[in-house]
């Protein structure tokens, strides 16, 4: 056996913790960008505690799809958290929140600026009883500027930021992006500045405050428009081009007898073997297009040819198999049925299958991450609302006689279902 062989083996054999192993994330936001950034450090290895409010808990519990009183988007991105539910309101439910953040590593919180502040709960406040606190806020517009006390959704990141401008056919409304961009760019760049703050840590001693916006993380993804406008000293102007992008020609959508492709035969060694597949040797040697300035500015004549090609195709399949063959990247355009049964989305386990309380075997999305010596799958389904007061107050130093009485005041609140499950 070669030493390759026996490091290959060494490798696999050695499956080491998750990276953020022994690291406790306090998660008190709602809806997405916060649930899936705390999600995403779960899955790295965090014990991640959930905390929501009585009775209704984060709303996105509220969100379709619904079954049997549980949510899809809840427990999508809220897998592997276990559940606290607790009245702020009352001074037993604030201190048993501040025990929870003096052993806390990670304050996760997307509500308006300044309106933690006023619950005790702060970045100041919580950072004064926890200085290795790392503190993550996730906005709308951030803590500054002025427009930083108005409310906003990933929506409105998308609209104000200039983004859903260049989506759409020219002299149409633009449409909706149907993805949550805003907030799951935004869960994710809060992953990295966590992170980097938990990194720097180790040498400080101290943590610090995160201040992420949707809007900022909108702004910042402008991968040509932004710098095209500046550069240009404002001359281009990025509109709505429809299907494909004018600047790199060939690069878009196309239609074929039974539906779409995607074509990316934008650069010049791309773009011979797509002109050698559609028009011959010929035509792959015309000198006008073994340029993209040349490609651009024979734009609408390429493009004719290149939708005339899709088109003679007997499918969407055939199209794919052929540029495939070719050399040139393409895929078709797939509906989520045929996203979730493909073989590339099952082999990479981007489908997980849990086991759930009330609903048994459930099937939900997976996230993304893969390490060389250890297991990122789900440690397990979303909690039920309140479904680990009593572990957590216990594990704070609660008496059961103390739980109880928080239970009986309201101070802990399970839904009707947990008591189902643990005899309480």
């Amino acid at each position: 056996m070669d030493s390759q062989s026996n490091a290959s083996q060494a490798v696999a054999a050695e499956v080491t913790s998750l990276p953020l192993a022994g690291i406790r994330v306090i998660d008190y936001s709602h809806f997405l960008a916060g649930p899936h950034m705390s999600r995403c450090l779960g899955a790295m290895g965090a014990e991640v505690i959930k905390v929501e409010r009585p009775v209704a808990g984060d709303a996105g519990r509220a969100s379709p799809t619904i079954v049997s009183g549980q949510s899809g988007y809840f427990m999508q991105q809220n897998m592997g958290k276990q559940g606290l539910c607790v009245n702020l309101k009352d001074a037993r439910g604030l201190e048993l929140l501040h025990k929870l953040c003096q052993g806390a590593d990670v304050f996760v919180e997307n509500y308006r600026p300044g309106a933690l502040d006023k619950l005790g709960l702060g970045y100041q406040e919580l950072a004064r009883r926890n200085p290795r606190l790392v503190y993550c806020s996730v906005s709308a517009y951030g803590h500054t500027g002025p427009d930083a006390a108005r409310a906003g959704f990933g929506l409105i990141a998308e609209a104000k930021s200039g983004a859903m401008s260049l989506i759409g056919v020219p002299g149409q409304a633009p449409p909706l992006f149907r993805m949550p961009i805003a907030d799951m760019y935004a869960g994710m760049h809060g992953v990295s500045a966590i992170c980097a703050a938990l990194f720097g840590r180790v040498s400080s001693g101290r943590g610090r405050h995160i201040d992420l916006a949707l809007y900022d993380c909108m702004v910042s993804m402008h991968d040509y428009a932004a710098q095209g406008y500046l550069m240009s000293g404002g001359a281009e102007l990025p509109v709505q081009t429809g299907h494909d992008l004018p600047e790199s020609t060939v690069y878009g959508v196309f239609a074929a007898r039974d539906g779409y492709l995607v074509i990316a035969a934008q650069v010049d060694d791309a773009w011979l073997r797509f002109a050698r597949l559609i028009g011959g040797e010929a035509y792959a040697a015309d000198t006008r297009f073994h340029h993209q300035a040349g490609r651009n500015a024979h734009r609408p004549d390429i493009l004719a040819k290149a939708r005339a090609w899709t088109m003679e195709q007997a499918s969407v399949k055939a199209c794919c198999q052929a540029l495939d063959a070719a050399g040139v990247p393409a895929a078709p355009v797939q509906t989520i049925d045929q996203v979730l049964t493909d073989p590339q989305t099952l082999a990479r386990g981007m489908v997980v299958e849990q086991e759930h309380p009330l609903l048994g075997k459930i099937r939900l999305p997976n996230l993304p991450f893969r390490f060389s010596d250890c297991d990122t799958s789900p440690s397990g389904p979303a909690p039920l609302l309140g479904q680990h007061n009593r572990a957590i107050a216990q594990g704070l130093g609660y008496s059961a006689g103390a739980i109880d009485a928080m239970v009986a005041d309201g101070v802990l609140y399970a839904e009707e279902a947990v008591g189902r499950l643990t005899g309480h």
